[in-house]
């Protein structure tokens, strides 16, 4: 219905339980858990409590009952309670689990700085909802490429198996400082090389 809060007004149907999961509901409860910082989901381990009719699109826009959610802080409390899970994204909290969908990756990386040269060169990333990556051993960085057209989607990982997606104008900057090693084209960060491309493969130009 027109006129209601995207975010207090939605209900589904739980998998088990009395009470659906609602939206409004978590965000309490994120709120209550994140005082002290990023929640520790990974050390939860609540019961499922079914899928919220919630969606994360490719650009990052989260979606909630089929409306955008436009408060930043509100994306961001979300995100901090977000889990992947044997290939699916749920929003945990110390007592429940509930499902959502993403199109893609959760995050966007939407903009890094660069410090040094060469192999000493690091990258840092910054995601839509202020998360700070430093790309290295334990924050990869990696490239799919459409079978198809070719077309690359860069990602970066953020936390926990939950990558960002590179923005296209971040990866045109990041192609830029771009280099050769062992027969491919990359990027080095934190002691780390990155590939991108085989060399060999690299259009002219």
């Amino acid at each position: 219905m027109s006129g209601q809060n995207p975010v207090t007004s939605g209900r589904n149907t739980p998998a088990t339980g009395s009470m659906p999961p609602n939206a409004e509901g978590l965000a309490a409860a994120a709120k209550t858990a994140s005082k002290s910082g990023l929640p520790p989901v990974h050390l939860w381990n609540p019961p499922f409590c079914g899928d919220l009719d919630m969606r994360i699109a490719r650009d990052g826009t989260w979606f909630y009952l089929g409306t955008p959610i436009g408060r930043f802080e509100l994306v961001k409390l979300f995100s901090s309670i977000l889990k992947l899970e044997e290939g699916k994204y749920f929003l945990v909290t110390p007592v429940e689990k509930v499902g959502i969908e993403v199109d893609d990756a959760p995050f966007v990386g939407v903009d890094f700085v660069v410090e040094g040269t060469g192999e000493a060169q690091v990258l840092r990333f910054e995601t839509h909802v202020g998360d700070l990556v430093e790309a290295g051993p334990t924050h990869q960085i990696r490239v799919v490429r459409d079978e198809e057209t070719g077309e690359p989607s860069p990602y970066v990982m953020v936390r926990a198996g939950l990558e960002a997606l590179i923005d296209r104008k971040s990866f045109y900057r990041l192609v830029e400082l771009g280099c050769h090693h062992q027969g491919w084209f990359g990027l080095w960060s934190g002691g780390e090389f990155f590939r991108i491309i085989p060399s060999d493969e690299l259009p002219d130009g």
